[in-house]
């Protein structure tokens, strides 16, 4: 995955929802900062059953 995120989809898992949490106030916002594709890191992390939740802003 393209700048420094994990390819592996539970360590991806982990490093999104702690930017999600100290960092960024959407999946939106951290994906435009960071400059990754949105659908490649919600395909990767359906993969291992986690969908984004836009309530609390993370994936669970």
């Amino acid at each position: 995955m393209a700048n420094g995120l994990p390819r592996d989809p539970m360590l991806l898992l982990s490093v999104v929802n702690t930017k999600l949490r100290d960092y960024y106030h959407s999946l939106d916002a951290l994906c435009d900062d960071m400059n990754v594709n949105k659908e490649e890191i919600i395909s990767a992390l359906k993969l291992i059953d986690y969908a984004y939740d836009s309530d609390i802003q993370q994936f669970v």
